[in-house]
């Protein structure tokens, strides 16, 4: 059976407040295959530009910020054909290490593209052993870094995060595939981080790391709130559409229903401007940029 991702439904209860910025999301264009040492393209129709714009019609995104995909790794032709064709209301997080050139680095600043990704899990392009190189590109163009690993390790990693230089955001509500409670040590290392002065905490994804599962995640969801009390100007986040790990129907959640449940992790509306408008536009350096 073809994975088949709605685009249209029952909106949110929740109405996403004008200016509101997707940060976690993937999009492919037709001529660019896999490559050697990524996962393969998502499942079913290729999710394309023109795809995620109905689901912003439908969820209320009016800006969006493209990940590069783990399936092209180093090869950031895709991302920056993607920002191309969604125009002015994306900007792109791309796949670089030390042997990128400055002229690659240029095209990259030419199309959009604000930030950089680390991948430390199977099908990355780049793990934690490049944070640093990595880190070092990003300040010297004023952009900031995506980081995404095992937060069940937070521990053996936080020396290393701390002396990140560039803005930072922790990815997919830190993964903490070994189950965590807002009292563990590994929420205490990510509170330690924020109130370093360069990390974010991203909702995103929750289902990956959820124990509890759908639809509440309450795990992940108890944690989430208590970032999100402790450090309300330090929290984004994403649709994670078009859900890659999802491989069947059954595997894809309801975009609607999900919205609503992550976004209820947060006091209020006041609240959800703040993580859904300000804060991205800070984390991004989009401040200037105005909705369209």
């Amino acid at each position: 059976m073809t994975l088949v991702r709605p685009l249209t439904g029952k909106k949110p209860k929740i109405t996403l407040p004008e200016g509101t910025i997707d940060t976690q999301m993937h999009a492919y264009l037709p001529g660019f295959p896999s490559v050697q040492g990524g996962p393969e393209l998502p499942a079913g129709d290729l999710p394309t530009p023109d795809q995620y714009r109905q689901f912003m019609d439908w969820i209320g995104i009016d800006r969006v910020i493209v990940t590069q995909g783990n399936a092209h790794q180093f090869d950031n032709s895709n991302l920056i054909a993607c920002l191309h064709a969604f125009g002015e209301i994306a900007h792109g997080i791309a796949s670089v290490d030390a042997r990128t050139t400055e002229t690659e680095l240029d095209a990259l600043s030419d199309a959009r593209v604000v930030g950089l990704r680390v991948m430390d899990l199977p099908g990355g392009a780049a793990g934690l052993e490049k944070l640093e190189e990595i880190d070092a590109i990003a300040k010297s163009r004023g952009w900031m870094v995506a980081v995404q690993f095992d937060g069940s390790n937070i521990l053996d990693h936080e020396a290393k995060l701390s002396k990140i230089r560039s803005r930072w955001v922790l990815d997919h509500h830190g993964k903490f595939f070994c189950g965590v409670a807002p009292d563990s040590p590994q929420v205490s290392a990510v509170r330690r981080l924020i109130d370093g002065g360069r990390c974010w905490f991203k909702f995103a994804g929750a289902y990956e790391s959820s124990k509890s599962g759908a639809p509440e995640f309450a795990d992940v969801g108890a944690v989430a709130k208590s970032i999100a009390v402790h450090a309300p100007e330090r929290i984004v986040w994403g649709s994670n559409w078009p859900h890659n790990l999802a491989r069947a129907q059954s595997d894809y959640p309801d975009d609607a229903q999900l919205t609503d449940t992550v976004l209820g992790w947060l006091a209020d509306d006041a609240a959800r401007k703040r993580v859904l408008v300000d804060n991205p536009q800070e984390l991004f350096g989009l401040t200037s940029l105005k909705a369209t």
